[in-house]
């Protein structure tokens, strides 16, 4: 694997190469049926013994009790910023959200389709390089819905928003989850694409409570009801099955590393030695509030856009790919999500420590 560079994409991400080893020996044959893994019926044998694995390997890694579905959907977040306005919210019912970048700006878009959104809280005012510490709810929300990690602008909520009593928390996690563990009961739906953190693009994971599926409006489509993926295991029509088998993959690999526990440990460590040179270098600054910091996306600028163009291509041309930042915020950005390796970091900071030297 001597060709592999270091790959700090915000998404489609780094996988584990162990993970990526696996699934290249499943390609030609799974599990010895003379047949690859993207081949299979999704009906088949082989593919619902990987189904049922992946199901139960996402409830052992989340302590996620029997009472929530575990759902396979496509359409990435994207999909779901309508597609729950859709099934909760009607016209005159109003929905809270937690505004603190693009992706929760977009859901709220889609939900006036359907009904009241109501910005509870927004960190527009500073281009969302903090996450609010306070919110203003409305009398009664039907839903709460945030966003956990910020992608774009290197920003996290660090434990769960407290809402109104009665009311549903959801979280668009697709950048964070599983990076640290989580208390499923303080969701009734918590769900992520799986490019970042997972898996390949073209499969997202829901986690969704019993109630909240059975609440959802049955006069729209088949496939915008979550009722429809609960009650089919997810295979109502062709699912992504070689997205799965990845995400049970995944699954395997956090599990053998420790757990979410072990996960968090070493990403705090990752994070922390990148953070810690933005603070004490010369020429780098992070660009997220201190105490908001992501321990997946790193944005950092040097405060010359032309330097900062010149940081980009040399990194690049030293094996450091994927570091340029999103047209936001602009500068950098160093996607750091579970499968990368703290060598990375360590190689990275040293590469930044001599373009230090070099352009202080």
């Amino acid at each position: 694997m001597s060709n592999r560079i270091f790959n700090f994409s915000a998404g489609p991400a780094v996988l584990p190469v162990e993970v990526l080893e696996q699934a290249q020996n499943s390609l030609l044959d799974f599990n010895g049926t003379g047949i690859g893994i993207m081949e299979h019926s999704h009906r088949g044998a082989a593919f619902c013994g990987v189904l049922d694995q992946t199901i139960a390997d996402c409830r052992t890694l989340g302590g996620i009790p029997d009472d929530y579905q575990i759902l396979f959907m496509q359409g990435g977040a994207s999909s779901q910023f309508f597609t729950i306005p859709m099934n909760f919210l009607s016209a005159g019912e109003t929905a809270d959200y937690l505004v603190t970048g693009s992706w929760s700006k977009k859901a709220v878009a889609q939900a006036k389709r359907f009904g009241t959104p109501h910005i509870a809280c927004t960190s527009e005012d500073r281009n969302f390089c903090y996450v609010p510490q306070e919110a203003e709810f409305s009398s009664q929300p039907k839903y709460v819905h945030y966003t956990s990690n910020n992608t774009i602008f290197g920003t996290q909520f660090h434990s769960e928003p407290t809402v109104p009593d009665q009311s549903h928390l959801i979280c668009d996690a697709s950048s964070d989850i599983f990076c640290r563990p989580i208390d499923i009961r303080k969701y009734r739906m918590l769900y992520a694409g799986a490019q970042k953190n997972l898996g390949p693009s073209g499969v997202t994971l829901m986690i969704v409570h019993n109630d909240l599926v059975e609440a959802g409006r049955r006069d729209i489509p088949e496939m915008l009801q979550y009722r429809t993926f609960a009650e089919n295991d997810s295979c109502y029509n062709t699912p992504p099955t070689f997205g799965i088998f990845m995400m049970g993959l995944v699954f395997k690999w956090i599990l053998k590393q420790g757990g979410l526990e072990a996960i968090q440990k070493r990403n705090e460590e990752k994070a922390g030695t990148l953070y810690s040179h933005l603070d004490n270098g010369n020429l780098f600054r992070a660009t997220a509030d201190q105490d908001s910091r992501s321990l997946m996306n790193v944005t950092f600028v040097t405060g010359d856009e032309t330097l900062d163009k010149k940081f980009i291509a040399e990194a690049k041309e030293a094996g450091f790919d994927g570091l340029k930042g999103h047209r936001s915020v602009g500068g950098m950005r160093a996607s750091i999500y579970n499968a990368f390796p703290a060598e990375g970091i360590n190689e990275l900071v040293k590469f930044m420590q001599d373009f230090e030297a070099k352009n202080s």
